[in-house]
């Protein structure tokens, strides 16, 4: 009895604490809709009389914050046909109405003691996490919106178009007249007498049409314009007052500016490899915000996009070495430096224009990498943009560990949405191998490609040809991978066709030029370019060598559990004693705790056989398989749950985690960062 009594005593002292110090705001409401209990120490109600919460609607609690589903949204979660969770409300407080506060509000439904029906709200100031997501989305919404025309209006009003009522009321564009009559241009300064051209201007009173445009001025000095245009340096003024000296050097452009109520501006100039091509300006007078470095950082990077859009349509002749530099921006730099895999890549341009192929080296799970080229058909800055946006898509799907013919049929489904978006057809090929490194085997699909060469350690060629499926964009998926056996030391040379159009019996070549196992990779693939290339082809074309080599036996570790909770601690155990082999005892605790909850997950949810698996490579790898397809689902456990947590704690320990799917059953694993790499 004395036990049941102190455990309500410390619930009820628990509650209490829970509305006293907890830092999300907490509020209980009636079916009326009133607040019957609050967080006092929440945000936003902190020295607040309680007559000025409690009794009070949620409406009315909320002031400064309109969402007009919110009183429906509550009686919903009352009578238990909704439950909110996440739910973003904007708006300005009545205590700081300078500031914009974003909130995170959940909602659900209790019934303590069998009673009423009551209902809770958790309220969390999200507001700087928020903030950064719409500032990423505005740089999202510019990638797709500038640059797809070849004209500057286009280009500017593009630029316009997606920051006004977001990161700007107002946002005007001025380019040199030389330029947008598609002159040469020199490096340097820009004098304040070079007439500049509006190309563009838009606000918030009348977003949906483009204001005066076409007028010739200049940019009397000094003013933040002159000196941006001096330097190619952007200019942030955070307060703007009437008794700015500048004002006075420009008295027109500064009524302009003070009538229309401007309180904080961003200047900006539009370069290009060191060439001032104009200025961009974004003026806030209906935000009461006033702009800070990291709107800079912003308008800067919105300023290069739209700088080198202009310079596209200044001068088609150039589209060649914009569309060309596009496409290297796109490629990785430099394939990652791995373990298992040793790689070399060239990418050479056409002689018409940026082109459409690609490669990519990508890190998988288990010691698993990826290898893969393509060719998007065509050329240009549009193919270029396409051949981006596939090899991310190509990316996205690889790391979810999808078998290469599986991917390949999402790629297609990509491409198919990718070719409506643009209006015209989007086709592309695709090679795409994975190699492991525990079964030294590489698992190969084609998407209408040529199939790679491969050889073993001793020059010998080994077979290994994908049937060439549709090509990515038909919407025909119907793909079929192959597998073989690498031994240590086999090279792999994926391709596109521009390296071997011009070459007679261009397999047999590099069959020949290949099979020299002494040579460094980098000396091969210029072999290859020598012998097949002897001058630029109008094709762009890639090649990407890769030597493997089998994961070492003291690098892996792996055992077969009973569906027993019982050995759950032997797996522990297990776990502790091999990273005591490899001398990593300091990941021990970390280690245990996701080995733990990993065998757990598959002795409760999954079905033999269960196998735990570590790999020590640049990093840790722990992986347990389970002979169950069912995935495994992260949830955000409540307080009340008893379970539901395992995941989220590995998500939380490790670097990286994921579930990837067999044949039969699936593998849930886990990665850890090591020193060094």
């Amino acid at each position: 009895m004395s036990s049941r009594h102190d455990s309500g005593d410390l619930s009820a002292t628990v509650l209490e604490a829970l509305f006293t110090q907890a830092p999300m705001g907490l509020y209980v409401f009636d079916e009326q809709l009133r607040i019957v209990r609050y967080n006092t120490a929440g945000r936003g109600v902190r020295g607040l009389p309680s007559d000025a919460v409690l009794g009070r609607r949620l409406d009315e609690v909320a002031e400064g914050f309109h969402d007009p589903e919110l009183l429906s949204l509550a009686r919903q979660v009352l009578t238990g046909e909704a439950r909110v969770r996440n739910r973003l409300m904007r708006g300005r407080p009545p205590g700081d109405p300078d500031q914009e506060t974003v909130l995170s509000v959940s909602a659900f439904r209790v019934r303590p003691g069998g009673g009423h029906v009551l209902g809770v709200a958790v309220v969390e100031d999200v507001s700087a996490r928020q903030h950064t997501v719409d500032r990423l989305d505005i740089l999202h919404d510019a990638h797709h919106a500038i640059g797809t025309s070849l004209d500057v209006r286009d280009t500017a009003d593009a630029l316009a178009e997606t920051v006004v009522g977001r990161l700007a009321d107002a946002v005007s564009v001025d380019v040199l007249d030389e330029a947008v009559r598609g002159a040469a241009l020199s490096g340097g300064p820009v004098d304040a007498d070079v007439p500049l051209r509006r190309v563009a201007f838009r606000s918030v009173r009348d977003p949906a049409r483009q204001g005066p445009s076409g007028t010739l001025d200049t940019f009397p000095f000094p003013t933040p314009f002159s000196q941006s245009l001096q330097d190619a340096s952007p200019r942030l003024v955070t307060r703007l007052t009437p008794n700015e000296p500048w004002l006075s050097t420009d008295p027109e452009r500064g009524r302009l500016l003070t009538d229309a109520g401007v309180h904080s501006l961003i200047i900006t100039p539009l370069v290009v490899r060191g060439v001032v091509l104009g200025v961009a300006g974004f003026y806030r007078y209906r935000d009461p915000r006033p702009y800070d470095e990291n709107d800079l950082s912003l308008a800067e990077q919105l300023a290069q996009r739209t700088a080198l859009s202009i310079d596209n349509a200044r001068s088609y002749a150039r589209e060649r070495t914009i569309a060309t530099a596009l496409q290297r921006h796109l490629l990785p730099r430099t394939p990652p430096r791995l373990t298992t895999v040793d790689t070399a890549a060239l990418h050479l341009p056409g002689s018409v224009g940026g082109g459409g192929d690609w490669y990519d080296v990508i890190p998988l799970s288990g010691g698993r990498v990826a290898l893969t080229v393509g060719d998007v058909t065509g050329s240009g800055i549009e193919v270029a943009a396409a051949m981006g946006r596939l090899r991310t898509a190509l990316t996205t799907l690889a790391v979810r560990d999808l078998a290469p013919d599986e991917l390949l049929s999402c790629l297609d489904e990509t491409t198919v949405s990718l070719a409506l978006d643009r209006g015209e057809p989007v086709t592309a090929s695709c090679l795409y191998a994975v190699f492991d490194p525990v079964t030294r085997t590489c698992t190969a699909a084609s998407a209408g490609h040529a199939p790679p060469v491969a050889l073993g350690a001793l020059g010998d060629p080994l077979v290994l040809e994908p049937p060439a499926g549709p090509l990515l964009g038909t919407g025909r998926g119907g793909y079929e991978a192959v597998r073989v056996e690498l031994p240590d030391g086999s090279l792999l040379a994926l391709y596109t066709n521009g390296l071997v159009r011009a070459a007679a019996n261009a397999r047999q070549t590099l069959l020949r030029l290949l099979s020299h196992p002494d040579r460094p990779l980098r000396q091969l693939a210029d072999d290859v370019v020598y012998a097949l290339l002897p001058g630029q082809s109008e094709d762009d074309a890639v090649l990407l060598l890769a030597r493997t080599r089998g994961l070492a036996e003291d690098r892996l570790a792996e055992w077969t559990l009973p569906k027993d909770p019982a050995v759950v601690g032997t797996a522990r155990r297990l776990a502790e004693h091999q990273l005591s082999a490899w001398g990593l005892e300091d990941l021990s605790f970390t280690t245990e705790l996701i080995v733990s909850e990993l065998v757990t997950n598959a002795i409760r949810y999954g079905s033999p056989p269960i196998r735990l698996r570590m790999i020590r490579d640049r990093s840790l790898m722990c992986e347990v398989s389970d002979g169950s397809s069912t995935a495994p689902h992260l949830r955000n456990a409540r307080s009340i749950d008893e379970g539901g947590r395992g995941l989220a704690l590995v998500a939380q320990l490790a670097a990286r985690w994921g579930t990837r799917f067999g044949r039969r059953g699936k593998t849930i694993w886990s990665e850890q960062e090591l020193d060094g790499g």
